[in-house]
């Protein structure tokens, strides 16, 4: 099956301009909220004193400001981070310009069971904490100037209630919209294309419309598709027939000659406009960045991108941004997908839950595919008090939102109808599975529908019985994927989740060519494992389900009916530690730790995944004299890598059969440890690491030394411990205390242990192996800012960056 697709996506700046033609106006609704940790139930009253409430902005995650502890309700499943209950509440004037017109507040998203009252008028309850959802608020609106009062209640009490860190709050963004009151329903425009070639896009628009006025008006759809340039390239308007009190659906087709499509490598977007006309007037409109692209998934070949096979390259993320939990923050969730990019990741599997919508804005930018999962369960529970709960009421309206909010975005390549369902091992998964696909194809037929699935025999898969599926996703079992044609004739296949392979970033044991499976009861530690629970970062332990990252990609690379994988994960996450053991508190699957620092198998996969050239050499070189060491190193673009110690050869290395590093065995001494990577006998590439002297100054440096004086924006300084030749200090764990000054504040501090148990919200860490990170955000004033580091017996450090 061939899937053509012509995609909208929604950039908030264009969200936020208002056309001065337009009723319609969107406004970002953050500002100005009190918060009260603890439950209070006369705060939906409008006259309840909420004087002595903290005063905050949203995005706001509660739990991530509190402390570790093993006793905490959540467990250390979700971090051991408190949740609770928490009320907020906000106090704001309408216009009497927008009396007669409809207003909604847009929450994006709230962990969970979020009930809204407005003026005291009880608005609803929304159970799920990841999905988008609107009120309308007109009916119970003051518009004389008088004060309005929202209040929203957040039960996040009910622990445990997930299997990884969720966060609790309103931590994603929320909007109020103004608009007439005949207008474009909200996520009411859906785009397609039923043909994309070279030449010319054709470009179907479903455009719903909403009139509650009981006047009839000529009206008409007017659409404007512009390139990036601003050029228009095509142009429609279609008359109405807009009964009072309905809602109707209007059909456009236009064509986009010699069409730039959007992929990983050229990610473009044009614009498209749709307007609302009543008597030649624009009364609503809707503005979008767009993609063209087609994509096809084939039981033999695999997948391919605008007729161009490729390998998906995926890694699994959960949704938190590790120290700033899991509100939401665009520049913290850019840096990730950078760091991913950069990898040579393609494309991000959303676990096990709806994105932030900014997730997806972002890939659509920044040309990353998008595996957009909808549930972790079904009927049957994995945690005591998870949305099993309210599967029964909620599971088709959440679905149908989830899909009709994201089905525009260019990276949304497939749906995930849920991960590893324990309806899978039962009759129940052939109904339900025919159920949810079901309800996907009502609203998006041009995408392909998955299920994750931990079942690998489909004799035993009740859900793969179902036949719904479009592709077999299967998580690990990587033993059966050379035999898939076998085991599944005709199908088509995705590896929704893989590895599960575990490190701790900058810690080695030895040997490394022993492979290591986690035992299965999840607790028990690795046989002569280490007290303090590091795992060695060889990339050569697994937990004992999966892989070790080297050992599915080498499947996957040789066999082109595997259309790819997602790995487990790209990022480590708060929760899910494994093992289940205090102080652990955050996972050690990711290629990348917690505070963003790559762990070594991060080139293993550059290396693969990139056609840059890649050296990396591992481990550090601190060690005790005489100590048997395993050199290795993930190199590309070179036929050969020669080590040296001390100016001395250890002799050159080369890839043999499927081999993805290679290996020297090393009496260690002090001194310069170096790589040199050679094609036909040219050098490519050298790398060297030095053993580092005793522990002398604290060195600051920013990912960015600009940022916006928007009070959101971040610059993420890394703190490397250094001696007196500038050389990192590999095991150095200082306690560094920051002051920031100026025009900004810092926000969170973090090092990518997963067991130190020190709060984020925090002006002093640790570092862990040599690294520390402080997050600093600015302030809404431009100008500059300070950040100072200090450490006992070390030579502090000072930093400037600006804000404008």
């Amino acid at each position: 099956m061939r899937y053509h697709y012509f995609l909208l996506i929604v950039l908030l700046s264009c969200v936020f301009a208002a056309n001065a033609q337009s009723a319609r106006k969107t406004e970002r609704f953050n500002a100005n909220w009190k918060f009260f940790l603890g439950d209070e139930p006369q705060a939906k009253n409008t006259e309840f004193d909420d004087g002595n409430w903290r005063a905050l902005d949203l995005p706001h995650d509660w739990s991530i400001e509190g402390r570790f502890d093993p006793k905490n309700s959540t467990t250390q499943a979700e971090g051991g981070l408190p949740a609770g209950i928490g009320w907020y509440r906000k106090t704001f004037t309408v216009p009497a310009s927008a009396q007669n017109k409809n207003v909604f507040i847009d929450f994006d998203g709230i962990y969970h069971n979020s009930e809204v009252w407005i003026n005291g008028h009880y608005l609803g309850k929304r159970p799920n904490g990841y999905i988008s959802f609107r009120y309308e608020l007109d009916k119970y609106l003051k518009f004389d100037g008088s004060k309005n009062v929202i209040a929203v209640r957040v039960d996040n009490s009910d622990q445990p209630n997930s299997r990884w860190y969720t966060g609790s709050g309103i931590y994603r963004n929320v909007w109020l919209v103004t608009n007439a009151k005949t207008y474009l329903t909200n996520w009411g425009t859906f785009i397609t294309t039923p043909h994309v070639d070279e030449k010319s896009a054709d470009i179907a628009l479903n455009i719903s419309i909403h009139k509650s006025q009981s006047i009839n008006q000529k009206s008409a759809v007017q659409t404007i598709v512009y390139d990036a340039a601003g050029k228009m390239v095509a142009q429609k308007t279609t008359s109405v027939n807009n009964p009072a009190d309905s809602t109707t659906t209007v059909d456009q087709s236009l064509q986009v000659n010699n069409p730039r499509l959007w992929s990983v490598t050229d990610p473009y977007l044009y614009k498209v406009v749709v307007k609302l006309l009543e008597n030649n007037k624009v009364i609503d409109d809707y503005t979008a960045q767009t993609g063209i692209r087609y994509f096809n998934f084939d039981a033999d070949k695999g997948f391919s991108l605008n007729g161009k096979p490729m390998k998906i390259l995926g890694v699994c993320m959960h949704h938190d941004q590790g120290a700033l939990g899991a509100a939401v923050n665009v520049r913290a969730i850019e840096r990730q997908l950078q760091i991913l990019k950069a990898m040579g990741c393609n494309a991000i599997r959303t676990s096990h839950n709806p994105p932030a919508p900014e997730l997806l804005d972002l890939c659509d930018r920044m040309g990353l595919l998008v595996m957009d999962e909808a549930f972790d369960m079904w009927k049957k529970k994995k945690s005591k008090f998870d949305y099993h709960q309210d599967w029964t009421k909620w599971h088709v309206k959440d679905l149908q939102d989830q899909v009709l909010r994201d089905r525009n975005h260019p990276s949304i390549f497939a749906w995930s109808i849920g991960n590893e369902i324990r309806e899978q091992f039962d009759s129940t998964g052939i109904s339900i599975g025919r159920e949810l696909v079901g309800i996907v194809k009502q609203l998006d037929k041009t995408r392909p529908v998955t299920s994750a699935l931990s079942e690998a025999d489909p004799k035993k898969n009740f859900i793969y019985q179902s036949g719904a599926l479009d592709l077999v996703g299967l998580n690990y079992h990587q033993e059966v994927y050379a035999d898939f044609k076998k085991n599944y004739p005709g199908q088509k296949f995705i590896g929704a989740e893989n590895m599960s392979a575990l490190a701790t970033r900058g810690h080695y044991d030895m040997p490394s060519d022993s492979i290591r499976r986690w035992p299965k009861d999840g607790k028990t530690p690795l046989k002569d494992g280490n007290p303090d629970f590091t795992v060695s970062a060889y990339d050569n332990v697994s937990a004992y389900w999966g892989s070790t990252h080297e050992e599915t990609w080498k499947i996957i690379k040789k066999h082109d009916f595997l259309s790819g994988l997602f790995a487990w994960t790209g990022f480590d996450y708060i929760g899910e530690p494994t093992p289940y053991l205090w102080p652990a508190r955050s996972s050690y699957f990711g290629i990348v730790d917690l505070a963003g620092f790559p762990k070594d198998v991060y080139y293993m996969y550059q290396s693969e995944w990139t056609t840059k050239p890649v050296l990396h050499l591992l481990p550090h070189w601190n060690w005790k004299p005489g100590q048997t060491i395993d050199v290795w190193a993930y190199y590309n673009n070179a036929d050969e890598v020669e080590a040296y110690l001390n100016g001395k050869s250890l002799g050159i290395r080369k890839k043999t059969g499927d081999d993805l590093h290679v290996m020297w065995r090393v009496k260690y001494e002090p001194g310069i440890l170096k790589a040199v990577s050679r094609m036909n006998g040219k050098i490519i590439k050298t790398t060297q690491i030095s053993t580092a002297g005793e522990p002398y100054r604290v060195q600051l440096k920013a990912d960015r030394r600009l940022i916006k004086a928007d009070g959101k924006d971040l610059s993420f300084i890394t703190v490397t411990v250094l001696d007196k030749n500038n050389n990192p200090v590999p095991n150095a764990n200082h306690l560094i205390k920051f002051t920031v000054s100026g025009t900004g504040i810092l926000k969170a501090v973090d090092n990518g242990s997963q067991t130190d148990p020190d709060p984020f919200i925090a002006n002093e860490h640790r570092v862990f192996n040599g690294l520390g990170l402080a997050v600093i955000q600015s302030k809404v004033q431009a100008g500059e800012i300070t950040i100072r580091a200090t450490a006992a017996g070390l030579q502090p450090a000072k930093l400037n960056i600006e804000s404008n």
